[in-house]
């Protein structure tokens, strides 16, 4: 009789957390510590405005696409361009190359990219949820190495922790 009891008393711990489990994942959508209420389903990103002069020409474009990209393969949203739930627009606004390290006799050891968008993000189901604001990241690299050589390496660095930065804002605190 003992057996039976412990089979129960099993049974009954599975289905308590397998309801708690159902009623917490519930209220929202959750991957990564980021939630998404379920009534947002539809997102889209306008393509980013390139206001830095210095910065590549297609760097605008390589942007728009990562923010798109980030949102499509870590997120439940379904790319719209008719009538999203979210959107995101804006401008990179800085692409500056400066010295940094300086060295005896007039040399330095590093020199410092630094990419700055500024970020449009409107919630329509939300709009205490929208906000503006820029979003900076750097990388350092050795001054001896050509900078035209790493560009491109530089540049998806960069972006690679501005989406992370970009992404956490939009979808944390909800």
């Amino acid at each position: 009789m003992n057996r039976y009891r412990i089979k129960i008393h099993i049974l009954k711990s599975k289905f308590i957390t397998a309801f708690a489990a159902v009623i917490l994942f519930q209220g929202c959508y959750s991957f990564k510590g980021i939630a998404i209420p379920p009534d947002v389903n539809s997102y889209v990103v306008e393509n980013f405005q390139n206001s830095a002069p210095q910065a590549p020409g297609d760097i605008n474009q390589r942007f728009s696409e990562a923010l798109r990209s980030k949102i499509r393969n870590e997120s439940r949203l379904v790319y719209n361009e008719q009538n999203p739930d979210i959107e995101f627009s804006g401008s990179i606004t800085g692409f500056r190359l400066n010295p940094e390290a300086p060295q005896a006799g007039n040399t330095v050891a590093l020199n410092k990219l630094e990419i700055t968008v500024m970020v449009n993000f409107v919630n329509k189901k939300d709009e205490s949820k929208s906000w503006k604001k820029p979003f900076s990241f750097f990388r350092t690299f050795e001054s001896d190495k050509d900078f035209i050589s790493i560009q491109d390496q530089l540049i998806t660095e960069i972006f690679k922790q501005l989406m992370e930065n970009i992404f956490n804002e939009a979808f944390t605190g909800w």
